[in-house]
């Protein structure tokens, strides 16, 4: 069967435009076949399968009534996009997605007009919905806008802020909560529990929908008094149900429960909601993973599950057993290894046990770790606050969410100096996920706070002694980064051991060469984190070939802040030459610090940075990345022999 008959109706959808000429009763056709299309990709080119199954109707009901691009849709998190971007005219891409040049991970106006806003961090959908919303109506244009949320983003302080405000401006938007119990890991807390309890009548939100119409046409119900008689009607529902609507006690127009996966149902929802005034919120409940078997029996494992078979559901694992383990799982049995000796730690996570691998102490000790939902901000202030009175918190956040709570970070750990580890995995160049997600900024904007250690372990041996550095006493508030995937140790034990603060490590130093070029030219390589093993072997790779002449020395800083200032002295006496390397950005990083402590203690050395450059790097595998931004093994080698 030939691509074009398999897929009938799907081959001839090149834009939304497309979609809103079939009738009615071919859409549940047209998502069955959107979800067969999406699960045959997604099985030979990796990315998030379970979300985007879930959210097929939603998608193709709201391009089915919105007149998009005009009328505009703002994901949130952008997980469960992947049949947006399809019917949008990306279907001939899509086998590309999250590839170096190819189509970007997430939705973003930089690639389509039917991506409206950037996509990536959870909870931002709210807000900048409303902000576009009240845009259409301060320059009078006719225009729908609709928020698309998940249950996991909807516990983000940011929701809520939007929420809190979506009442008190003009404006007529729609928030359509996906609520499928899930982020990546199953959903938690209060907000994840009021939506399970939550049941409002069908029935009753039909019935109300058509009086409010008839008093409006009756010229009975004005925007004016629309908000008093809708707080009645809420304190009387509330009276008669023994239950109180969060939603509608904000002033915004509560509709469902609905079954999200039922296509023509929603676009009878969508259609009466569409031209409604003032704020509301349909609430959706849908299946993660649905029309799969085997992720919607694993929502988890099928977030993103790699590459697997698509008619049997087998995925497709590489025997790792005799490779280096992951960063994270490295992290994840030191956790629960010092929680058996430390009563005083404890874990704490924003929605990521498996992913940060705490899920390991979360099985053994489920009263010491914590999972506090999408909530990163609070993650950190509530790990301070047990810090304060006397518990060793570690608090695992992936570096480029830990952005979303920088001023906890300043407010709440570091002007109390407070005994939080910190530690951010994702930290550098994460691959596919692209510029939302590359862990690129965190030594930038954390190395200028005061009473914070900042260090990056090379290997799984430095990851493990700073872990158990961090939680010996009056050590403050420490922070680890370090990277996506796998180390390099395959033996990664080791002995739990002290290391001093603020000390690096020479590794290598040698001089080739005569006596008079070896005076020549020195260069020293100052790299921090794991990037420095590819620093060695560039370095070692020159030895072997023998066409260089002069002195190179290698050092692990190994701490960013307070950075080793006796190695500085020692290369700012001995050589002629610095190049550091580092997996962040050029601008305030590594590089720079190395710099202003050479120029303030007058050693005047020309520093070579190689870094991740001043812009935002799109998806790719990590060794294309590398290569990319010049931080790769062969462009090291590159840059030591151009200056020896």
């Amino acid at each position: 069967m030939s691509n074009e008959k398999r897929y009938a109706l799907l081959s001839k959808i090149q834009s939304p435009a497309d979609l809103r000429r079939l009738s009615l009763d071919r859409l549940p056709e047209l998502c069955q076949e959107l979800r067969e299309d999406i699960i045959e990709e997604v099985a030979v080119n990796p990315g998030h399968l379970a979300s985007s199954l879930g959210a097929i109707e939603i998608t193709v009901a709201c391009h089915y009534v919105f007149n998009t691009p005009e009328d505009r849709l703002v994901w949130d998190v952008g997980h469960q996009a992947y049949g947006h971007k399809i019917l949008t005219g990306r279907r001939d891409s899509f086998c590309n997605n999250r590839k170096l040049n190819g189509m970007m991970p997430f939705p973003s106006p930089i690639e389509s007009e039917y991506d409206t806003f950037t996509c990536g961090h959870a909870s931002n959908s709210i807000s900048a919905a409303l902000g576009m919303a009240v845009a259409a109506k301060l320059t009078k244009q006719h225009r729908h806008v609709v928020a698309i949320i998940g249950d996991g983003a909807m516990s983000g302080g940011l929701a809520f802020e939007g929420l809190n405000n979506v009442s008190s401006q003009p404006n007529d938007l729609l928030i359509i909560l996906n609520d499928n119990d899930m982020s990546i890991d199953r959903a938690v807390g209060g907000m994840e529990q009021y939506l399970l309890n939550l049941d409002t009548n069908e029935t009753y939100n039909r019935i109300r929908f058509k009086a409010s119409q008839w008093l409006h046409a009756k010229g009975l119900l004005n925007d004016e008094r629309r908000k008093g008689l809708l707080r009645l009607n809420n304190a009387l529902k509330s009276a008669l149900s023994h239950q109180q609507n969060m939603f509608e006690g904000m002033n915004i127009r509560y509709f469902g429960p609905f079954d999200g996966n039922n296509i023509t149902e929603l676009v009878r929802i969508l259609r009466q909601l569409k031209d409604m005034k003032g704020p509301k919120l349909l609430h959706l409940h849908t299946k993660k993973g649905k029309g799969y078997e085997p992720a919607e029996k694993s929502a988890t494992v099928w977030h993103a599950p790699g590459k697997f078979d698509p008619g049997t559901g087998e995925r497709i694992i590489q025997d790792c057993s005799h490779e280096p383990p992951k960063f994270q799982d490295v992290f994840g049995k030191t956790l629960l290894e010092l929680a058996r000796k430390n009563p005083r730690i404890v874990g704490v996570t924003p929605a990521m046990p498996t992913g940060c691998s705490m899920n390991i102490m979360m099985k053994e000790m489920p009263d010491r770790t914590f999972d506090v939902g999408i909530a990163e901000a609070h993650a950190v202030t509530f790990s301070a606050g047990m810090a304060k009175d006397g518990l060793q918190p570690f608090c695992n956040i992936y570096s480029a969410f830990s952005q979303r709570a920088y001023d906890s970070i300043i407010h709440d750990m570091a002007i109390l100096n407070l005994p939080v580890v910190l530690c951010l995995d994702r930290a550098g160049l994460v691959g596919e996920d692209g510029a939302t997600h590359h862990g690129a900024f965190d030594m930038a904007f954390l190395r200028p706070i005061p009473n914070v250690t900042i260090a990056s372990p090379m290997d799984e041996h430095e990851l493990r002694r700073l872990m158990f550095t961090a939680q010996l006493p009056e050590k403050g508030f420490f922070v680890i980064r370090y990277p996506r995937g796998g180390g390099v140790l395959v033996d990664w034990q080791c002995p739990l051991e002290e290391v001093k603060v603020g000390t690096g490590r020479k590794l290598y130093d040698k001089t080739f060469g005569t006596d008079q070029e070896k005076a020549a030219k020195s260069i020293a390589v100052l790299t921090i984190g794991p990037v420095g093993n590819d620093a060695l072997k560039a370095i070692e790779e020159l030895e072997q070939e023998n066409k260089c002449t002069g002195r190179i020395a290698h050092y692990d800083m190994r701490f960013l802040k307070p950075i080793d200032e006796n190695i500085l002295e020692e290369v700012g006496q001995n050589f002629s030459e610095v190049i550091t390397v580092e997996d962040g950005t050029k601008n305030g990083g590594l590089g720079t610090a190395v710099m202003e402590w050479l120029n303030e203690h007058n050693h005047s050395i020309h520093v070579q940075r190689l870094a991740l450059p001043d812009e935002f790097i799109e998806q790719g595998t990590v060794q294309q990345l590398r290569q990319l931004c010049g931080i790769d093994k062969d462009s090291i080698k590159r840059e030591i022999e151009k200056r020896l």
